[in-house]
């Protein structure tokens, strides 16, 4: 598989961000800085992209993104809840309409029976003006094949994929 990442995806997403006076922060672990990467390859990304936290190890998620002790503690880093609090940490501490988080196993080791290597979560937090009750956060989980640089690269793209999902639902909903 190619492990070069989809331009036209960061490029659809500048698009749609642009359209919609929106913005981005992103916090990753297994992708250490792709999708920040990938996000600023796009001339005029200053436009929508606010930044990006890599947050790594366990103590980095809690004092960047505020994620809970608890969520770490009860299940660990390469879970639905945590890639649920990283996305919302991103989105609140940057103050940005969307946030994006990564979490997972990109390999060669340190997959378990629960969560096999190529186990990524993807999180996605979208903040709704105050008072519209609109606010919302969402996580997917992936077991993508590969080596550890496919398995990034696939995260990346499903982050993206992810992303332009969660934005035309709420311009539908916006509209309606």
């Amino acid at each position: 598989m190619n492990d070069a990442i989809d331009r036209g995806l960061p490029m659809d997403l500048a698009d749609a961000l642009r359209e919609r006076d929106d913005t981005l922060a992103v916090a990753e672990s297994c992708t250490g800085g792709l999708i920040g990467a990938a996000v600023t390859a796009v001339p005029g990304a200053s436009d929508y992209f606010d930044s990006g936290v890599t947050a790594y190890a366990y103590d980095a998620k809690r004092r960047h993104l505020g994620v809970s002790r608890e969520a770490l503690d009860e299940h660990g880093a390469v879970s639905a809840q945590v890639a649920r609090e990283m996305a919302r940490g991103v989105r609140d501490v940057a103050d940005v309409t969307w946030g994006v988080s990564t979490t997972g196993i990109a390999g060669p080791t340190g997959g378990t029976d629960e969560n096999p290597v190529g186990t990524v979560y993807i999180g996605v937090a979208y903040a709704g003006p105050w008072g519209s009750e609109s606010s919302f956060a969402t996580t997917n989980r992936y077991e993508f094949d590969g080596d550890r640089a496919t398995v990034r690269a696939r995260t990346v793209e499903r982050a993206f994929e992810d992303l332009l999902s969660a934005l035309e639902n709420q311009h539908h909903r916006s509209d309606g």
